[in-house]
């Protein structure tokens, strides 16, 4: 095992905050395996490379020799994480919990190792709990030191309203920590506030405190916004390569050695010697972000996956020729066609409406004729065998029915 500077060296990579790091430092000198723990609410189904974030720092914990408790948050979605909100968030049944929990689970042992993995649901200690019991948990915690949440504080300070079962979800979270005795537990910046709440919690039930580590928001292909489906700048985990590997060659640049840091399985030692040698100007950034997308690639579809998607972007970006597998679609053509419809009836926008703004933004391309804007009128003979281009990387070939 690596001395505990050595392992510090590879734990901060990345990181936004580490509380207190003298702490972390001292567990580390006992030369035992940690327990680190992640609490994940089961709230979407679908994984990107943000989500993936904290679990490539969990697996980077296991590479070091220490082990990971994964809490499926079962009991704490029913409350809905108030961080970073300025709205309740709202309820999820207890099937569609169980649902996004199976499918979260599945793809996060695409990145964490299960021989070092311990899977746990908070349901099992946070569901017993009387009510005498929760009033004694909800003693160690103020109102006025709950409010000092930025979100919290936010809203109380615009009027929003603040649901009360959202005060009990740092102290549900708190209480993870206390049931599995964590000597350290990851999270965004948006939840230094519980991971302390934690700390506190351990402390005063005469446990060692736990280390809060925080990472950073990951932002999405448009490198200014996190990355979120809502916003539409997310690389998923089950993309297909060429997809995948087409979203990370369009990041700015700016954004690579972040990527690199938190989105790949590189060393943290490689990935200096990337930093540096983009810092130096010896490193092309075109090179160093096509082995970026290889990277990230291989990491869910393999190498061999990652070769051909490098090649079905070259085919296209560079030589300019089409997909060799663009899916055809049979679509119903009056003599006159909508084309905002037939672009939501193929797949490539999620409504008319968002079909209309694609084309209105110059997105949308007819054999390679860029589409007019406003231009949403077109015979059927123009459409009918004829391949539509959404942005960079969306194709269909339009049949009639």
């Amino acid at each position: 095992m690596l001395s505990a500077e050595e392992q510090l060296h590879v734990i901060e990579s990345g990181i936004a905050d580490l509380v207190p790091r003298g702490d972390l430092l001292t567990k580390l000198d006992r030369g035992r395996p940690l327990t680190v723990k992640l609490g994940v609410d089961p709230t979407a189904p679908d994984l990107h490379l943000g989500h993936a974030v904290p679990l490539r720092k969990l697996r980077q914990f296991q590479d070091l020799g220490h082990h990971v408790i994964l809490i499926i948050g079962d009991f704490t979605a029913l409350i809905g994480d108030p961080s970073g909100r300025n709205t309740t968030r709202p309820p999820l049944t207890r099937e569609q919990i169980d649902e996004n929990a199976t499918t979260y689970v599945e793809q996060a042992f695409r990145i964490l190792d299960p021989e070092r993995t311990t899977m746990r649901r908070n349901s099992e200690w946070l569901g017993p709990l009387s009510f005498a019991e929760l009033l004694r948990l909800t003693s160690q915690f103020t109102v006025a030191r709950t409010l000092e949440r930025d979100d919290f504080a936010k809203r109380y300070a615009e009027g929003k309203p603040i649901s009360l079962h959202e005060f009990l979800y740092p102290v549900a979270q708190a209480y993870d920590s206390v049931a599995i005795e964590a000597d350290l537990e990851i999270g965004g910046t948006d939840q230094l506030f519980n991971l302390l709440a934690g700390r506190e919690l351990m402390e005063k039930s005469g446990m060692e405190p736990q280390v809060a580590l925080t990472l950073p928001l990951l932002e999405g292909t448009d490198g200014v916004q996190k990355m979120s489906k809502s916003y539409g700048n997310y690389i998923g985990l089950t993309d297909a390569p060429e997809e995948m590997f087409g979203k990370v060659m369009s990041i700015p640049d700016e954004l690579m050695v972040k990527y690199y840091r938190l989105a790949t399985a590189l060393t943290v030692d490689e990935v200096d010697a990337i930093e540096a040698s983009l810092s130096d100007g010896s490193a092309h950034p075109n090179q160093m972000k096509r082995r970026l997308a290889r990277e990230i690639v291989a990491l869910y579809h393999g190498s061999n996956e990652s070769t051909t998607a490098e090649e079905a972007f070259d085919r296209v970006f560079k030589r300019h020729e089409l997909p060799e597998d663009i899916p055809e679609v049979r679509v119903e053509l009056a003599d006159e066609v909508y084309l905002p419809a037939v672009m939501q009836s193929a797949g490539l926008a999620s409504s008319a409406g968002e079909a209309r703004r694609l084309i209105d933004q110059g997105g949308v391309k007819l054999e390679g004729a860029p589409v007019a804007a406003r231009q949403y009128i077109h015979a059927r003979v123009d459409i009918d065998g004829v391949v539509i281009q959404v942005g960079k990387r969306r194709y269909a070939r339009i049949l009639a029915s």
